[in-house]
């Protein structure tokens, strides 16, 4: 009887399938696939422009508002498919003819989990660089239910939907939660799962799960409250046909002496966050991540999200003043924290 020798196709198909069940980050993403692009044969390229919701403003009495509060303005952000991995394999030709099983279990398993951790390793370090903060202190306490609830807060305070809601732990973190937890009142199947598996499973609205590729952070050498860098000028973003992105911005600040790391949180003295909807004032300092441009004695920083003082996309009470501080969230300069992440299915998208 002759050999079947197995087929690329094969291969490719049963590689896909174990990376997919490897990457609890990238599995709980946005990664719709869009079949405009096979139908039509379109070719992008390796950036794609994505449409963000259209926001509104409201007015009062019997006249229609009109001006540029009035507009709608179609937003949109960039979606670059900017990394590329792969892992090299060797086989024989006899190993060609071994059952698709056999060969996954010797070639396609060990490839599948160096590329997931890879890729997971590449998202995460992506999304965390603009991810608001709840806590950032080398020595926190042992995590209790509110520090989850913190996080809750504020997907909540953002209007993110309530449905497919997730929390990545880094072990550490697993370990002290389900030791946090056993004193209360869970769903017997859930507890004895949890005591079984070492997980905990849904809890607190997440779907709760333990990763061991969240990186950590290290801050800057920029002291919490130390004012050496500040607004130069009053700044915010108004949306326009050429500039339509409210993700990101270039913030020009007086030169300080000490690094700011990419990633580094910061809070700017008199700008407040708003209701998404409403756009009234809120009691916490809006939070704004250092994307690029960090480094020791910088003038300037780009930053995530834009600050938006005006208009149906208002996300802060009012613009940056000139001379207003930059507040960074940390407690210890120089030092490495461990992260989680508690998210929403449409804050992060891949594309590939």
């Amino acid at each position: 009887m002759a050999n079947n020798n197995l087929t690329i196709d094969m291969i490719t198909r049963e590689s896909l399938r174990i990376l997919h069940q490897k990457c609890n980050f990238i599995g709980n993403v946005t990664k719709d696939y869009d079949d405009s692009y096979a139908k039509t044969g379109a070719k992008i390229g390796d950036t794609l422009r994505v449409r963000l919701p259209v926001q509104y403003s409201t007015g009062t009495g019997a006249a229609m508002a009109t001006g540029t509060g009035a507009d709608s303005i179609g937003t949109s952000t960039t979606l670059q498919v900017n990394t590329q991995r792969h892992v090299p394999m060797r086989f024989t030709t006899a190993e060609m003819t071994m059952d698709i099983d056999d060969f996954s279990e010797r070639h396609i398993k060990p490839a599948m989990s160096k590329l997931a951790a890879m890729m997971e390793n590449d998202c995460l370090a992506t999304a965390l660089k603009g991810t608001a903060q709840t806590h950032q202190a080398a020595t926190l306490a042992t995590p209790v239910y509110k520090d989850v609830m913190e996080a809750r807060k504020i997907l909540q305070k953002s209007l993110a939907p309530e449905d497919n809601r997730n929390i990545l732990l880094d072990p550490q973190m697993c370990v002290d939660l389900n030791d946090a937890f056993k004193g209360l009142y869970n769903d017997p199947k859930s507890i004895s799962k949890m005591f079984r598996d070492g997980m905990i499973t849904r809890n607190m609205g997440f779907d709760v799960y333990e990763n061991t590729i969240l990186p950590d952070y290290t801050a800057g050498a920029e002291d919490a409250g130390d004012a050496a860098y500040d607004i130069a000028g009053a700044q915010s973003k108004t949306l326009s046909a050429s500039d339509n992105d409210p993700n990101t911005m270039t913030l020009t600040i007086d030169q300080g002496t000490k690094t700011v790391t990419n990633g580094q949180v910061f809070t700017i003295a008199g700008c407040y966050d708003v209701h998404p909807e409403t756009k009234a004032t809120l009691a916490d300092l809006k939070q704004f991540t250092v994307v690029s441009g960090g480094q020791a004695s910088a003038t300037s920083l780009t930053i995530t999200p834009a600050i938006i003082a005006a208009g149906p996309h208002k996300n802060v009470s009012a613009a940056a003043a000139n001379d207003a501080a930059l507040t960074f969230i940390n407690a210890d300069a120089s030092t490495a924290f461990h992260q989680s992440l508690a998210f929403q299915k449409g804050a992060f998208a891949l594309g590939t």
